[in-house]
């Protein structure tokens, strides 16, 4: 298939720029596949779509405070850094803007969010073949213990901010993140409160966690012409025994495994595609590209967002619209395009979708 048949017009008024007042206040879109029906609900009405004996499965990752600021020591010039993954204590790779002017061997004095000068210092020591810095960090034992006070959330670049604002830190963060690691928020979670996970569970309904470490690669179109040239970006991931028992157990005895996310499916699907339908414990990476057709093995509902223009996510979610077959690309835009129509709001604090 070709990436320029993922491409749709949206209207730059619907990209989301604050979250909904309460989490359970998004709207929700509900496509019932073999229907071809869609409801307009609220995203508390969730609730009335589960039944006993299904098994909800979250991505548990937290996002940490990835941005920082600083100028370069010599020059005064700014930049922004974005941490993407750490290779040792005060090792790390990131995104550095403007990029062009962190050449290896600059030195960085680094900035709190008030632009105060705050004792330590980020040296470029290495380029790759993406652009991206790898980075060394002195004036600080350990750089993670500092992103609190001194990093800012690290919000995808069309959520337009010249500084974090002080609702950021906690709405771009799901109630139930649990382990370090994202520079980017599993945004289908962002819908839950703690209330309504309870009465999901009252339900009858088991939730269980995964946790995949969101990387920047998410907000990124497909540039190539075919989706067959596409290198996917790199995710780590991991799975517990108790989660591997319950999505198993569910699978056996014919209950549904509903997913909350395109991270969350990319790693279910991803362990059972390496272990013959199964799910196990396990802690690795990912490159796992689902775009039609694509024949799923563990998940039989989608929770998600709206989705960016010829993106890996947009395609995962057309694959899910029609499991092993192509024609869940017009399924999916024409639900856009009723999205579009009815007002929703796109991206990370946008509305929600459910696939039924």
């Amino acid at each position: 298939m070709r990436t320029a048949d993922f491409d749709f017009v949206l209207p730059p008024e619907l990209i989301a720029q604050r979250p909904a007042p309460r989490r359970d206040e998004s709207r929700l879109l509900v496509l019932h596949r073999d229907a071809g029906r869609i409801e307009h609900r609220r995203f508390r009405d969730l609730l009335k779509f589960f039944r006993a004996g299904d098994v909800l499965v979250l991505n548990n990752s937290r996002v940490i405070p990835a941005r920082l600021r600083g100028a370069n020591a010599r020059t005064g010039g700014q930049f922004e850094i974005l941490l993407l993954g750490e290779n040792a204590t005060n090792d790390w790779w990131a995104m550095l803007r403007p990029g062009r002017r962190a050449r290896a061997g600059a030195e960085i004095a680094l900035h709190d969010p008030k632009g105060n000068p705050a004792g330590i210092c980020a040296a470029v020591i290495e380029l790759n073949d993406e652009g991206n810095r790898r980075l060394k960090f002195s004036g600080t034992p350990d750089i993670r213990g500092q992103l609190d006070w001194l990093g800012e959330a690290p919000l995808p670049p069309y959520i337009h901010r010249d500084r974090e604002r002080p609702e950021d830190r906690e709405r771009y963060q799901t109630v139930f993140a649990a382990n370090d690691g994202s520079v980017a928020a599993p945004t289908a979670g962002l819908h839950f409160t703690a209330e309504l996970l309870e009465q999901i569970r009252g339900r009858g309904v088991q939730i269980c966690f995964v946790t995949l470490h969101v990387g920047p690669g998410t907000f990124l179109p497909v540039k190539a012409e075919t989706l067959a040239a596409h290198k996917m970006h790199e995710e780590r991931f991991e799975v517990g025994e108790e989660t591997a028992r319950i999505v198993n157990e569910a699978r056996n005895s014919g209950r549904r495994v509903i997913a909350v996310g395109t991270t969350t499916v990319r790693v279910l699907e991803s362990i059972a595609a390496q272990n013959n339908g199964k799910i196990v414990e396990i802690a690795g990476k990912t490159r796992i590209f689902i775009h039609p057709p694509f024949q799923f093995r563990m998940v039989d509902a989608l929770l998600t967002n709206f989705h960016l223009p010829c993106s890996t996510l947009l395609m995962l979610a057309s694959a899910f619209a029609a499991p092993g077959e192509t024609r869940g690309r017009e399924m999916i835009l024409s639900a856009y395009a009723e999205a579009i129509r009815e007002r929703y709001r796109f991206f990370s604090y946008g509305d929600a979708m459910l696939i039924l």
